[in-house]
């Protein structure tokens, strides 16, 4: 199968990439860090880029928090305007596959029981509270302590910040082109993605990125709020099979499917902070009790509807993983 890979140069597509070769395929790259010309919002470049092309899988993105609004305009026009052109190409193209790289941002905070009132989805989380060191979100109902879990994908979607909604946007826009040209697509949600390749001091890479390059530098990696916050860290090389998974699976036609995609296993930031200090040889991290307003709390999924219907699972465990990225190499923003 012959596999346009938007952004295919950067992080998590050049896994891809490899991924694919390594089963067999043929990935075109399409990458402004190869040529500057290769934008996903260029309609003529996109156009000649798919000749030939049997399938897409959509890494291009502008990433990160974007918890402000002055880059907002970036945001929409690298992620939302990206995807539409590219899906108006693969319509005129006949290019009826594509899996996208979603992810799971689009829930917001993650899924919490109230003892009293069962499951219940708590709004965003007070500037006075944050100030005050009070981080986990409580019962909107009755103000009790509340109990994260996993979140699934019928969860319903809500986008806390400009990065999220651009996210759940282009899942908007692929599931239309879906509907509209009778193609399949395939929406993988990633959780908190990281391994060697990883960008370096870059606000768009994620905390394992700033953590990582403070303990090359011999400073303690600094933890905001208290350090407690759940994530699911899943590596880079699991999240591109999973990728080339799914584009050999195929969907069904008409629909885009959403699959979360994460190591199944939560964990901390501070957990995460000092698994990757110890492995480094470096400081212990430093919890600082600072917060960025558009944070959740918690967010870890379910993946396993991936399991099931895919076959996929992860390979790369916690330890061991965290072990490889405190010797890996990192890139250039």
């Amino acid at each position: 199968m012959r596999v346009l890979v938007t952004g295919g140069a950067g992080f998590i597509g050049s896994h891809v990439v490899d991924a694919l070769r390594e089963r067999g395929h043929e990935p075109v790259v399409f990458d402004v860090r190869e040529d500057p010309a290769a934008d996903v919002r260029a309609p003529a470049a996109v156009a000649r880029a798919l000749a030939g092309v049997d399938a897409v899988c959509h890494q291009a993105a502008m990433v990160g928090l974007g918890d402000g609004v002055a880059d907002a305009a970036e945001y929409v026009s690298r992620n939302d305007l990206g995807t539409a052109v590219l899906l108006a190409a693969m319509a005129g193209a006949g290019v009826g596959h594509l899996v996208l790289a979603g992810s799971m941002v689009v829930y917001g905070e993650g899924r919490y029981e109230c003892r009293r009132h069962g499951l219940v989805r708590p709004g965003p989380r007070a500037v006075a509270d944050l100030d005050a060191a009070r981080f986990e979100p409580t019962c909107p109902l009755c103000g009790d302590d509340l109990f994260p879990g996993l979140v699934g994908e019928a969860a319903p979607a809500d986008p806390r910040n400009v990065y999220a909604a651009t996210k759940l946007a282009q899942e908007h826009l692929a599931a239309a082109w879906a509907r509209s040209t009778g193609g399949s697509a395939v929406s993988l949600r990633y959780h908190n993605v990281y391994g060697p390749r990883m960008p370096r001091d870059t606000p768009y890479a994620g905390v394992a990125s700033f953590f990582r390059s403070a303990l090359a530098r011999g400073e303690a990696p600094r933890v905001f709020e208290d350090g407690r916050q759940r994530r699911d860290f899943v590596h880079v090389r699991d999240v591109a099979a999973a990728n080339a998974v799914a584009l050999e699976a195929g969907s069904a036609p008409g629909a885009l499917t959403a699959y979360n995609t994460g190591s199944g296993e939560p964990h901390t930031v501070g957990e995460m902070a000092r698994a990757l200090a110890a492995a480094c040889g470096g400081p212990d991290p430093v919890v600082t009790g600072e917060y960025r307003l558009g944070d959740v709390r918690h967010i870890t999924a379910d993946s396993s509807r991936l399991r099931a219907e895919l076959g996929w699972k992860p390979e790369v465990g916690f330890e061991d993983g965290m072990a490889e990225f405190a010797r890996a190499g990192m890139r250039g923003a």
